[in-house]
Formats: C-alpha cells, sequence, structure tokens
C-alpha cells in the first residue's frame, strides 16, 4: 500500500472523553461511599491544581 492512499484515521476524541467523565464519575462515587464527602472534594481540588499545574507548565 501506498503512503499515500492510507484512510483517515477515525477520531475517538469524544469517546474518550466521555469514558474519562464516566471513570472520574464512579470513582469520586466509590470514594464517597468509603471515605465521605470530604475526601472527594479534597481529591477533586488536587486534581484541580493538577490539572491548572500542567496547563501552566505547557505554556
Amino acid at each position: 500500500m501506498k503512503r499515500g492512499m492510507l484512510p483517515e484515521a477515525p477520531n475517538y476524541t469524544n469517546a474518550a472523553l466521555v469514558m474519562g467523565v464516566v471513570n472520574l464519575v464512579w470513582i469520586f462515587i466509590a470514594l464517597w461511599a468509603a471515605f465521605g464527602f470530604h475526601v472527594v472534594l479534597l481529591t477533586a481540588l488536587a486534581l484541580n491544581r493538577l490539572i491548572s499545574w500542567l496547563r501552566l507548565r505547557r505554556a
């Protein structure tokens, strides 16, 4: 197969984002059931700080 004749790769961005949210929700529910809501809030805060730090590091 020639290099110019390759078909376009499918875009799975939306599927990956949806599954990421689904996984985040069930992990938060499991943490809430096991440890309480305060642990979920602390985890969310930690994830927010991590994402913000990564954004600043890439800029």
